[in-house]
């Protein structure tokens, strides 16, 4: 990466599957995510408890001694119903209050395979950073062609014009695990012209009141 501006990235947060998938190559991801984070010193934002995939990536990340905190909704800690969080935890009470703290908390967003809970925070947080709500990076890992299908429609948006070629920049993917967090750390920032003039409280009692639920 000579040449290259790196982002300083301290905390990456996780989104993906509670469950593990058919394939194993997601599971196998998922560890060897948590050991390069590990290895590069980044510690772990994720959604909490020990199933599928959040748990993969989050015992790994333990195992390499980088710290792992899980935001977590109260309702899911009922009756143990997603394990125990390996690391810190802190709940909320819904799960918008869960997708802004760890907007808040994070320092680049990283998706692996998982269902719709995934794809919802993954696109939230590329609609809050087409928005110029925040201007972390953002990326997939593409592992076996999981998301071809979903990175074939985006291009698909764009021709259609419903996605700016600027706003298509704002998601990176990679196929392997150590491409995707030098992307990540090579990411530039390019905030559309005039959603840049969109003013954001930074303040927290601010940002509750505002409808952070805007999809483009």
């Amino acid at each position: 990466m000579e040449g290259v501006l790196v982002r300083k990235i301290k905390k990456i947060c996780v989104f993906c599957g509670a469950n593990s998938g058919k394939d194993v190559a997601f599971v196998n991801a998922a560890f060897h995510l948590g050991k390069v984070l590990g290895k590069r010193k980044i510690d772990l934002v994720y959604g909490g408890g020990k199933l599928g995939l959040m748990g993969c990536v989050s015992t790994a990340v333990a195992q390499h001694e980088r710290q792992v905190l899980g935001i977590i909704p109260s309702a899911f800690t009922v009756n143990n119903l997603v394990g125990e969080t390996c690391g810190k935890e802190i709940k909320v009470a819904t799960m918008q209050e869960r997708l802004v703290m760890t907007m808040e908390l994070s320092d680049a967003f990283i998706a692996l395979p998982g269902g719709f809970g995934t794809l919802e925070e993954l696109f939230q947080m590329i609609s809050w950073a087409q928005l110029n709500i925040h201007n972390k990076p953002i990326g997939v890992l593409n592992i076996n062609g999981f998301f071809n299908g979903l990175l074939s429609f985006v291009d698909h948006a764009v021709k259609q014009e419903f996605i700016t070629p600027r706003a298509r920049k704002i998601l990176i993917s990679a196929t392997t695990v150590d491409e995707l967090v030098d992307k990540l750390q090579a990411f530039r920032f390019e905030p559309d012209p005039a959603l840049s003039k969109l003013k954001w409280s930074p303040s927290s009692s601010q940002k509750e009141k505002l409808d952070l639920t805007l999809r483009l």
